[in-house]
């Protein structure tokens, strides 16, 4: 992913705008730690998430959320994935699995 000074955190984020500034702001530490570490971190703030949503606590949730979301970008900046460029390769066209936008797969089967 390449770097960029020019993010706009005053508006909306885009997932890709999102991505590029925690590539700028943590990306030399992130390479440091690597996809191992990294992946550990983002495990940890997934159970802080899951506390948050037992607890209901929804100043606490959108803190993790957040959290998972910005471990979730690290990680793929490790690897070199563009979270854009594979959601819209995974999700543009409609669900994987019924290739539709209003999903009608069975609840049994994951999409």
């Amino acid at each position: 992913m390449t770097e960029t000074n020019s993010v706009d955190t005053e508006s909306a984020l885009s997932v890709r705008d999102f991505q590029r500034l925690i590539h700028r702001m943590y990306f030399d530490k992130d390479m440091q730690r690597g996809v191992e570490g990294t992946f550990m971190w983002l495990m940890e703030e997934m159970g802080e998430l899951s506390a948050a949503l037992r607890q209901r606590d929804l100043a606490n949730m959108r803190e993790e959320f957040a959290d998972v979301l910005a471990w979730l970008a690290t990680i793929a900046n490790v690897c070199g994935v563009d979270l854009t460029d594979a959601i819209r390769s995974k999700y543009g066209e409609g669900c994987p699995g019924c290739q539709r936008f209003d999903c009608i797969c069975p609840d049994s089967e994951k999409p």
